[in-house]
């Protein structure tokens, strides 16, 4: 007997008067969204208790497997066809010129009501680039590890849904995932506590998920872990302007993004697409990073395979900070495919002194580009100390 997304919401209408907004179901996994206002407390925690019970008794009941229920309650918005303020905005997002880029975000350092906090309210960072393959994912590791030598408490969150890299590059295929009480454990490798969904789900399984369940998943991965206090959280999103980015905007209260890009005229095109798709959400560029900016080779030269000062060319076009450059070396090859990130700070691992030094220069100018974040936000304060 087939089960899906009708039949939970059928099970859901003993709920009323609270109303079922997004219904989302994919191999085992529920998701809906109750809207319900005016609850406490323990009445939020009964209502998500009720749905997951129906939902799960529905699923009996057809003999279908059900791995998890996730239930999110937001406040009601207008009723069934009253335009309203939310719905004028929705209508601005999918209706607007540049599509997904011009749905509305919230303000750098304000929390809307669907904003999750984090303990100990970190600095979170996103990662992004315009198109794949230009060492997006590359630069969230090294930039964490890289915080984390500091001496600073750094989670790493792989949001990559459809392709997740952090499996293999932190070296966690010998690390079974734990999850207690229905919260994931981070894996704490190299200094860095990480979430990848890469190890959640069946490594040889494509992940062909429709908008929903990416939404969904997020959500999931952010709310569902347990973090501890943290001081950083870099965020490694698919490539592109899609739906995940829009739900970390939604979800999360941002300290800015980084744009990933390498030196070639078509890279540029598309990491500019990524810096006006945050910008439009309301979330800082921190800056762009040129990656593969230089080769060096066994004999030390540099050689500029694609081009050199493509992306710094482009931020003083966009007017955002230049943060750096990154060669491709062959030890930051090796290092990535053995799960080794740490060893591309020492020069002995990272094929000489070019790569360590461009790592950590990154990693300084992220920081100091995150602190003015900060402070323009109103997040934190510049302090003076006397001596």
């Amino acid at each position: 007997m087939a089960f899906g997304k009708d039949d939970i919401v059928r099970a859901l209408a003993a709920l009323a008067p609270a109303r079922v907004g997004r219904v989302a179901w994919c191999d085992g996994h529920a998701s809906m969204v109750l809207e319900a206002g005016g609850l406490g407390p323990d009445e939020r925690r009964q209502l998500r208790a009720r749905a997951e019970a129906l939902v799960r008794g529905a699923a009996d009941r057809a003999g279908a497997t059900l791995h998890a229920v996730h239930v999110e309650l937001v406040e009601p918005g207008p009723a069934p066809g009253s335009p309203g303020p939310a719905a004028s905005q929705a209508s601005r997002a999918t209706t607007g010129s540049g599509g997904a880029g011009n749905a509305p975000g919230p303000a750098a350092g304000t929390r809307s009501a669907g904003t999750v906090t984090l303990p100990g309210e970190p600095a979170i960072i996103a990662v992004g680039a315009g198109k794949g393959g230009v060492g997006k994912s590359t630069l969230a590791v090294n930039l964490a590890v890289g915080l984390s030598r500091l001496g600073h408490a750094v989670g790493l969150l792989d949001a990559d849904i459809y392709g997740p890299s952090l499996p293999t590059m932190l070296g966690l295929w010998g690390i079974d995932p734990v999850v207690i009480e229905g919260h994931i454990q981070p894996f704490l490798v190299h200094g860095v506590k990480a979430v990848t969904i890469g190890r959640l789900v069946d490594p040889d399984k494509p992940l062909i998920w429709r908008g929903p369940m990416a939404h969904s998943a997020f959500k999931q991965l952010v709310e569902q872990t347990r973090w501890g206090e943290l001081d950083y959280l870099i965020i490694d999103l698919p490539p592109g302007t899609g739906d995940v980015a829009l739900t970390m905007a939604q979800t999360l209260s941002l300290t800015g993004a980084v744009v990933v890009c390498t030196p070639q005229r078509v890279a540029q095109d598309d990491a500019g697409r990524a810096v006006r798709m945050f910008q439009q959400l309301g979330i800082p560029i921190l800056g762009v990073v040129e990656n593969m900016s230089f080769f060096v080779g066994d004999d030390g030269k540099e050689y500029d395979l694609f081009g050199k000062g493509g992306a710094q060319q482009m931020a003083a076009r966009l007017n955002v900070p230049f943060l750096g450059t990154v060669p491709i070396t062959t030890a930051l090859r090796t290092n990535s495919d053995s799960g080794e990130p740490l060893a591309n700070f020492v020069p002995a691992t990272a094929g000489g002194p070019q790569l360590p030094l461009a790592l950590q220069s990154v990693v300084t100018a992220v920081l100091g580009q995150a602190a003015l974040a900060q402070v323009r936000s109103g997040a934190r304060r510049p302090a003076l100390k006397i001596s």
